[in-house]
């Protein structure tokens, strides 16, 4: 079985934006409350793990003054992130760079990347840190964006109890089998993570756990737009 990096989840990327359709009950609406979360004025947005540009491209449809600089430490995903956004004549407006934000966190000062950033956004990312780097990363944000300065994570939690677990991983088989596939059969097209940089294996912390952090990180107002279950929308403003 292939290696992946964290985040990568499917064997082959082509099988990404399909895949993670059947196999995250309403990842699309999640995204959209990120990009609808977004101010109008936003101009200048810092995305962490991009993945596949399925959020990039969201926000660059809503935003047309906009300017996205996303970072993910996958070769491949950015390569299919970039022909996804070139696809849409949005390429002048996008920048990827290969970094692993757990070491911009760490070293800002080893990614020319500068600061200012209008907002900062993230999906499916950064439940792969440990949660003392969450914490430094949520802190590396706040100093990164203006005043008044916002972030929205789209991320699983952990939930609070087994029997929202289970009710949950009820809610995700009957969420695939809508789409007329199963979950064994999405898992089949799964590959094999291992460590890369500060990230690992899904890591996850409580809802709460993560609104702490960002109260702590300098954060002056929490919110949690959207949850569904263990998915959740959650940030802030400066």
């Amino acid at each position: 079985m292939q290696q992946l990096f964290p985040g990568e989840v499917f064997a082959n990327t082509a099988d990404f934006d399909t895949g993670i359709r059947q196999l995250l009950p309403r990842y699309d609406e999640m995204l959209d409350v990120v990009a609808r979360c977004l101010p109008s004025t936003s101009r200048r947005i810092l995305e962490l793990g991009c993945g596949t540009g399925e959020l990039s491209l969201k926000i660059l449809n809503r935003f047309p003054d906009a300017q996205v600089i996303a970072l993910d430490y996958s070769p491949r995903m950015l390569q299919f992130a970039q022909d996804k956004i070139t696809a849409a004549g949005y390429q002048k407006r996008w920048v990827g760079i290969q970094a692993d934000f757990g070491d911009w966190a760490n070293n800002p000062e080893k990614l020319d990347i500068g600061s200012e950033f209008d907002g900062c956004v993230s999906s499916l990312a950064i439940h792969h840190l440990q949660d003392e780097m969450k914490l430094k990363l949520f802190e590396r944000i706040a100093v990164s964006l203006t005043q008044g300065g916002y972030f929205w994570n789209a991320d699983p939690t952990l939930l609070e109890s087994p029997t929202l677990e289970e009710a949950y991983k009820v809610a995700r088989e009957e969420w695939s089998l809508q789409q007329g596939i199963s979950l064994t059969e999405i898992r089949a097209k799964l590959g094999a993570s291992s460590t890369q940089g500060y990230s690992s294996q899904d890591q996850l912390a409580t809802l709460d756990t993560h609104l702490q952090m960002l109260t702590k990180a300098g954060f002056k107002i929490v919110a949690v737009p959207w949850k569904y279950y263990g998915l959740a929308v959650f940030g802030g403003w400066l």
